[in-house]
């Protein structure tokens, strides 16, 4: 596709705001205006699935530990989730996509693009669309949602968080690098914190200061990373929407501020990466039969040991069982008494249909002949 091409084509990113928080608001109209977080007690382990727009002001994230939420703030509500009601908004706001336009790709189940260029109504401009879209998402759920509209998926992305929550923005070609040169770059999508650390380092705070720099300056900093950013920095994304991209495995991992050789540290932090996995799965909608734990140690060598059962993963305590015991299992076959560790990482996988997943916990018990790698 040449870049021509490429500025014809007109793609929208639509993110539902706050999406479980919302959900739980509109169900428990009592809750609108208060901090509210979607998890665990807050006297547990559990971590932040969501949190509400009055509950982030406290500083609250997902993933964060719902313990640590209620330090935050002590006056939050908190609501076990309700996977199966965010499924059933998420299908209502799926079939409105597909009433303009099959290329709809979902990223989970609140958020997705759509590829508009040429599109069942045959309207023109993209915007009018996601204007559409999103008075159609409101009436039929009450749920309100941002919408970025742009040549390209990155643009349409960074065009839905610029006027989060309730917005829609535009990003045309012409604008494209002005908007990008004043943005910081840790709010670029696909820059993580500790890369735009690294730049800041490097002198870089805004777009314009990436945009500055050569691709092979940015390899050599960044390794192949560094070829995307040089793009990134120039509003270029040749990728397609994908409708039917299914996911081969789902995860999380962590990386320590200082490496640790603490066993019962490592178990609480596979605890709370366990509860980010099931959360994930069941946005996805998924069930898997095989657990992998990551492990890498203080001299970067990363090991892998997995887990395939005959039943399904139905919670993340069983998928917490299952990675504390594949990391016993290589704790006592490391070669030094208290290697110290950088690095844990859960992944499942091995999807089931929901006829093939039978709804009962795996035999944790028989593990005799896990996987080492």
């Amino acid at each position: 596709m040449n870049l021509e091409q490429a500025h014809q084509r007109k793609i929208i990113h639509i993110d539902m705001d706050a999406f479980y928080a919302s959900v739980e608001v509109r169900d428990n109209p009592l809750w609108k205006g208060k901090p509210l977080v979607v998890g665990g007690s807050p006297h547990s382990r559990s971590v932040v699935c969501a949190a509400s727009y009055e509950a982030r002001k406290f500083g609250i994230r997902s993933a964060m530990s719902c313990y640590r939420a209620f330090q935050l703030c002590n006056e939050a509500v908190f609501v076990p989730p309700r996977f199966d009601a965010y499924i059933e908004v998420s299908k209502q706001i799926r079939k409105i996509f597909l009433e303009y336009t099959d290329l709809v790709e979902p990223l989970s189940l609140d958020e997705a693009y759509l590829d508009v260029t040429t599109n069942k109504f045959n309207t023109p401009f993209a915007f009018e669309i996601a204007k559409e879209i999103r008075k159609k998402i409101y009436i039929e759920t009450q749920l309100t949602c941002s919408a970025g509209v742009s040549y390209n998926k990155f643009l349409a992305k960074m065009a839905s968080e610029h006027n989060k929550p309730n917005g829609l923005f535009v990003i045309q070609p012409k604008d494209a690098l002005n908007f990008l040169s004043e943005i910081p770059l840790a709010k670029f999508y696909g820059i993580g914190k500790k890369t735009a650390e690294k730049m800041r380092e490097l002198g870089m705070e805004k777009g314009q200061d990436l945009l500055a720099k050569s691709e092979s300056e940015l390899i050599n900093h960044f390794g192949k990373m560094g070829s995307s950013f040089f793009y990134m920095a120039r509003g270029l994304d040749d990728r397609s929407v994908e409708p039917f991209r299914e996911p081969k495995s789902i995860g999380a991992e962590t990386t320590f501020e200082k490496d640790s050789s603490d066993f019962t540290y490592l178990a609480s932090e596979l605890q709370s990466l366990s509860e980010i996995v099931f959360s994930r799965l069941q946005k996805k909608s998924k069930k898997a039969k095989t657990v992998v734990l990551k492990i890498k140690n203080s001299e970067f060598q990363s090991k892998t040991r997995s887990f395939t059962a005959k039943d399904c993963f139905s919670s993340p305590d069983s998928i917490f069982q299952c990675s504390l015991h594949l990391l016993k299992l290589y704790w006592d076959s490391a070669s030094r008494d208290a290697e110290k560790i950088r690095l844990l990482g859960i992944q499942c996988s091995h999807f089931q249909s929901e006829e093939q997943a039978i709804d009962k916990e795996p035999n944790l018990f028989s593990m005799d002949n896990y996987v080492r790698k």
